[in-house]
């Protein structure tokens, strides 16, 4: 006989971060090491690697850059004219600037970077260069500004954090990679450790402006834990595990008379009856049940809500620990379970749920925070773009 059949269940959405198209892999080269190495961390906006047998030309510090002369000379009052655009797919011009944040230059370079490191991490289906100059453009003017409240704050990384940093970015990588593995993949490719350092020194920066801005002016309180309780028990009960036994008495005959019913039913009180006195569920379920899972004592395992249909679920959950139902019909047969445990919103399980709920909606206020504070920083800049 088949044994109870679980509820189908939806494909589970997993949360991200923040990534752009997935986890890097080792094995592609040299330069995947390296795009591995500068890709990973507590960066607020991914870095970037420089370009096989090229320097970027921008300071890794915000600098001043001169405005052209034509505009110096325009009167007061007149209007700016538009800045030329730059072609993605010009190499002659990857000095040009394609984004002026608050006198900091962001150069086509740069952007050409990030594109060759996101095709470098992921070789599958991707959107159009253009899509992704667009998208990597607004992530490096936002890690512009971000660097420059650093500045502001006075926040400095020292080379040892910097070092260990690299060194724990080694230890994660597979195979272990030493230092002078590392060194050499970057001699391989013709680049400088000091790039990496940098880009390392930055996402450090950024972590460090963000905490200070943002991770640190969040909290949440018991008044906002409990609200949330309230509001949400029956959410949060979905997700409670429980474990139950089931043996399955089946009509003789294929049960197509409603005599072969009635006498599965009375078969079921009567076992039903004996465990009740004393019998032992399992060993019962052994020699009386037809279900599949009778070899293992009717064990059902442990279970979530929404595993098992709706109506079965329901007769078990309504039981108290250690309680025997009474014969319930289904289309196989009539069954009777036992609830072993229920994980409640009670005592430990509470607990648990208490510091999922923390984890909510201090995620919700982080971002709301870190949202509200990147808008304040935009709005007081100057940014132009010229892509």
């Amino acid at each position: 006989m088949g044994g109870l059949e679980r509820a189908p269940h939806a494909p589970r959405m997993l949360g991200a971060p923040q990534g752009t198209w997935g986890a890097p892999r080792i094995g592609r080269g040299l330069l995947g090491l390296v795009i591995v190495l500068v890709f990973a961390g507590g960066c607020s906006v991914p870095a970037w690697v420089p370009l096989v047998g090229k320097s970027s030309k921008s300071a890794p510090q915000p600098a001043a850059v001169a405005a052209p002369a034509a505009e110096e000379s325009k009167p007061a009052g007149s209007a700016p004219a538009e800045a030329p655009r730059v072609s993605l797919d010009d190499d002659s011009v990857t000095d040009r600037v394609v984004a002026v944040v608050n006198n900091d230059a962001i150069t086509l370079m740069e952007v050409q970077e990030s594109i060759v490191a996101a095709k470098q991490e992921n070789r599958g289906s991707m959107p159009s260069d253009e899509e992704l100059a667009k998208e990597f453009l607004s992530r490096l003017i936002d890690m512009r500004l971000q660097l420059q409240e650093a500045d502001r704050e006075r926040i400095i990384v020292d080379d040892a954090e910097v070092d260990e940093e690299l060194n724990a970015r080694l230890k994660k990588l597979p195979g272990n990679p030493t230092r002078q593995d590392f060194e050499d993949a970057m001699k391989a490719q013709g680049l400088a450790v000091e790039s990496v350092k940098r880009r390392i020194r930055e996402g450090l920066r950024l972590s460090k402006v963000v905490r200070r801005k943002v991770t640190l002016r969040v909290s949440v309180n018991d008044q906002e834990i409990n609200q949330y309780l309230e509001q949400n028990r029956g959410k949060l009960e979905q997700g409670l595990p429980y474990h139950a036994r089931n043996i399955l008495i089946v009509p003789e005959g294929g049960g197509a008379e409603d005599a072969a019913w009635e006498a599965a039913r009375i078969r079921a009180d009567l076992v039903r009856q004996q465990i009740v006195a004393g019998a032992d569920f399992a060993e019962t379920a052994r020699t009386a049940s037809r279900d599949a899972s009778a070899k293992d004592g009717g064990d059902l395992g442990t279970l979530k809500r929404g595993e098992l249909a709706a109506d079965i679920e329901n007769e078990i959950l309504k039981l108290a620990p250690g309680e025997v139902s009474q014969p319930y019909r289904s289309p196989l047969g009539y069954h009777l379970f036992k609830l072993e445990s229920k994980e409640t919103l009670e005592g430990q399980g509470q607990e648990r749920a208490r510091q999922q709920i923390r984890d909510i909606l201090f995620r919700e206020k982080y971002e709301a925070r870190l949202d509200a504070w990147l808008k304040e920083i935009k709005q007081r800049a100057i940014i132009e773009v010229r892509l």
